[in-house]
């Protein structure tokens, strides 16, 4: 399928639980909301990257890239 534009979302875990508890997860209902705003104004979901990222000097935390199309 092919879109005319395009839109990269990136969505971070928290830092806060990254230090406390060494790792968080990602926000799942962050997720799930700014997926169903983007869906109501009519983009759709493409592509999406799990990453993960150094962190200060100790951690690493995880990042949704979520590419939209419409």
């Amino acid at each position: 399928m092919r879109y005319s534009e395009y839109k990269v979302v990136h969505i971070v875990e928290g830092g806060c639980g990254t230090i406390l508890l060494g790792s968080s997860g990602l926000p799942m209902q962050k997720i799930e909301a700014e997926l169903n705003k983007y869906a109501q104004d009519g983009w759709q979901m493409v592509f999406q990257v799990i990453e993960h990222k150094r962190f200060w000097l100790f951690w690493s935390r995880e990042a949704a890239i979520i590419t939209l199309g419409r």
